[in-house]
């Protein structure tokens, strides 16, 4: 599909596309994390997710975007088994993490979310202390070596170490919305995963505290791998370096599950997709 200067435009003026990233080299240049071939992701008879195929990549943050009920969160899910806890559940395809097959009963599910980590739409401290907190995860994997240095390292890395540092007993519920989801990105990095998930992470916080989300993500890529749900065209287009766009299809009987439509570098899904359906979306046509 070939674009007119007035369509990008209208696109890069909708999205206040920033991009202040360096091009990203060829893919075959790129390391793979995560290879996904024909995934569907099902609950009951009811398939959310059906056939998506793409590689993600180490060091770069990852924006899933989409209209509500394409699937977006059940996919994010579907990278560190989160979905294997609801009843029902069940997925097909091919999910490799660095070449292994992760999605097998022979793979303990608990290791995979070791690895790979998530932080949730909703800030969800624990009811402890804000050390106990952060130390929470290293404790329950006997990761209990240099623990004090280990709490202020993840707390520096997620921007709160100098907010918190004279109050690390106080409860981690008393914290602001905005500290508070620090406060959980610090419990899932003190672990050293590969790969941290988001799921919308910041669609509950003011927009000082979503610009501090977005800042960390910037600047913890060089040690981490980000995938992040989104429903904030411009967030995407601010913190992304690679965008999927899912939307809906629908089926007989009122069937409906989520498909990939396109996957690019974020700077083209925003300004020259090449498929109508994304265009619409980032522009606001529809969704």
């Amino acid at each position: 599909m070939t674009m007119g200067a007035e369509d990008v435009t209208t696109i890069e003026t909708a999205v206040r596309v920033e991009t202040k990233r360096s091009p990203l080299p060829p893919r075959e240049r790129l390391e793979q994390v995560f290879d996904i071939r024909d995934l569907d992701a099902i609950y009951g008879s009811k398939p959310a997710v059906k056939g998506v195929t793409m590689e993600i990549y180490k060091n770069l943050v990852t924006a899933i975007i989409g209209p509500s009920g394409c699937g977006k969160s059940t996919f994010i899910r579907c990278l560190n088994r989160m979905n294997d806890l609801i009843p029902g559940f069940r997925q097909t395809g091919t999910l490799r993490y660095h070449g292994q097959d992760i999605g097998g009963s022979d793979i303990d599910p608990v290791a995979v979310r070791r690895t790979i980590g998530m932080v949730f739409q909703r800030p969800n401290p624990f009811p402890k202390s804000i050390y106990d907190n952060v130390a929470w995860g290293l404790k329950v994997l006997r990761m209990k070596d240099s623990l004090d240095e280990r709490v202020e390292r993840a707390l520096t890395q997620a921007a709160l170490w100098d907010e918190v540092k004279d109050r690390l007993k106080a409860s981690g519920l008393s914290l602001s919305g905005g500290q508070q989801q620090r406060l959980c990105i610090a419990r899932a990095i003190a672990v050293e995963p590969d790969v941290v998930l988001m799921d919308e992470p910041a669609s509950a916080l003011d927009p000082i505290a979503t610009q501090a989300i977005e800042q960390l993500m910037h600047d913890l890529k060089d040690e981490y791998s980000f995938v992040i749900v989104t429903h904030n065209m411009q967030q995407a287009a601010r913190v992304a370096d690679m965008t999927a766009f899912f939307s809906i299809s629908t089926g007989g009987e009122g069937a409906r599950w989520g498909e990939l439509v396109e996957y690019d570098d974020t700077t083209k899904i925003f300004t020259a997709p090449s498929d109508k359906r994304t265009e619409d979306y980032v522009t606001g046509r529809f969704g």
